[in-house]
């Protein structure tokens, strides 16, 4: 079993991943927090917040990618500012 230490440091891992693509676009993604072992909270900044296609960014880069660090992770949400 991970430890919650070394769940953070994988979805940070998976995080450190994604954000040049973000970044590349003016954007960035912030760890808000995780809950129960299960479900990441993020928030997209920048030029993500307004992007018309971040939830499908969310979905098909940052959960798969989480998922990929983190197989534990069921869901990634997005909280507003």
């Amino acid at each position: 079993m991970v430890t919650t230490d070394e769940l953070k440091l994988n979805v940070e891992k998976a995080l450190d991943e994604i954000r040049p693509f973000l970044e590349s676009d003016g954007g960035n993604i912030t760890l808000i927090d995780i809950e129960d072992d299960k479900h990441v909270k993020v928030r997209l900044e920048g030029a993500c917040v307004g992007c018309s296609v971040n939830q499908m960014t969310l979905r098909a880069g940052v959960e798969t990618t989480i998922k990929k660090y983190a197989p534990q992770i069921e869901t990634v949400t997005n909280v507003a500012v």
